[in-house]
């Protein structure tokens, strides 16, 4: 899914240290650190580093199940409840599909420690655009 390392070592999805970790059409798991690179000033997880996160796993479930040669997946909506903090470690996002649709998809993600506390539970719906018609 994931071809070419190089460039996403370049993005976000580099940056911020995440790995997709299983993808399969109905579940999609990701990790991240908490590092100095997602942590927010005061020393703990920072909300967007999460959300973050969770739309990258609704968007690469998303773009695995789709035409890649016509379509793209990307963000519509996502909202989040970050429920605990966290200041080290390492964080794991569980992505489940709410809806698979022609145009849309919505997944509900999840994020947890090492001892699979609930961090922050996301909802994301992700359009899917045909190439054509994509905005630059």
């Amino acid at each position: 899914m994931l071809e070419d390392q190089e460039q996403y070592q370049k993005t976000m999805f580099g940056v911020l240290g995440m790995r997709i970790t299983e993808l399969t059409p109905d579940r999609v798991t990701a990790t991240m650190p908490v590092c100095d690179a997602t942590r927010q000033y005061f020393g703990v997880l920072h909300g967007g580093a999460s959300v973050a996160l969770a739309e990258t796993v609704a968007s690469v479930a998303t773009y695995a199940q789709i035409d890649r040669e016509t379509h793209v997946a990307v963000g519509l909506e996502i909202n989040a409840n970050h429920v605990r903090g966290k200041r080290d470690g390492i964080v794991t996002a569980i992505g489940t599909p709410l809806h698979k649709g022609r145009t849309t998809m919505v997944w509900d993600i999840r994020i947890v420690d090492e001892q699979e506390r609930l961090i922050c539970v996301s909802r994301c719906t992700v359009a899917i655009v045909p190439k054509d018609r994509q905005r630059t």
